[in-house]
């Protein structure tokens, strides 16, 4: 099986090292039997850096380019902890990520407007991937932000035309903390890959995102 994971960068950037050498043991057990790709996302550090850049008076796109720097840095500590089983230069492109012959690969943000979460969908769509795991600090996709509004609800189940309306709600500016982008939805909805929004603070959700029996989210075409 081909997996594509989008891994948020709030997963890395809160863990210690020994932490994330666990999640990346967990993702080289996953590679003995299926053919991973990983796109690591700024999280945090990303974020704190464009509301300064934001309050220096940062175009968008510009604040897109410090995010993209952000999500390569986190890739590239991904790659470390990974080893011989990941190349040591992480992916620029989609061709550079499905031409590798490894099979695990790793690669932050790409073009600026695209959130990670976008860039895995595409690439999904791209290495024809049976599976996308989008792996965030929450626990699946909520009818609103659960941080802001203490009624939302969360959904077990919900289509790539409901997911598509959800999203549309999302502010796009660069740093948005949404689960899933107008962008990335759109993919999903028009390429039909099965796709699953998981907790990553859940070591087992890598697994359980990808072959069954997580607690998330199940996105599913109608």
């Amino acid at each position: 099986m081909i997996i594509v994971y989008s891994l948020g960068g709030s997963i890395l950037a809160d863990l210690d090292p020994d932490r994330i050498k666990q999640y990346a043991e967990a993702l080289i057990e996953l590679s003995n039997d299926h053919k991973i790709y990983i796109v690591v996302g700024g999280g945090r550090i990303a974020r704190e850096y464009i509301q300064k850049a934001r309050t220096l008076g940062a175009s968008e796109i510009f604040c897109d380019n410090i995010g993209i720097i952000a999500t390569r840095i986190n890739a590239m500590i991904l790659a470390a902890a990974l080893g011989k089983a990941a190349p040591e230069d992480i992916a620029q492109n989609y061709s550079d990520a499905v031409e590798s012959h490894y099979k695990i690969v790793v690669m932050g943000g790409i073009s600026p407007g695209q959130t990670t979460d976008a860039v895995s969908a595409m690439l999904a769509e791209r290495a024809h991937a049976e599976r996308l795991v989008i792996v965030t600090s929450v626990d699946g996709i909520y009818t609103a932000d659960p941080e802001i509004v203490s009624s939302a609800k969360k959904l077990n189940n919900i289509t790539t035309k409901e997911l598509v309306h959800l999203a549309m709600k999302t502010d796009m500016k660069a740093g948005s903390r949404s689960p899933i982008d107008p962008l990335a939805a759109k993919i999903i909805e028009r390429s039909s890959i099965p796709t699953a929004v998981v907790n990553g603070k859940k070591i087992e959700n890598l697994k359980k995102g990808a072959l069954g029996g997580h607690d998330g989210t199940e996105i599913k075409k109608e």
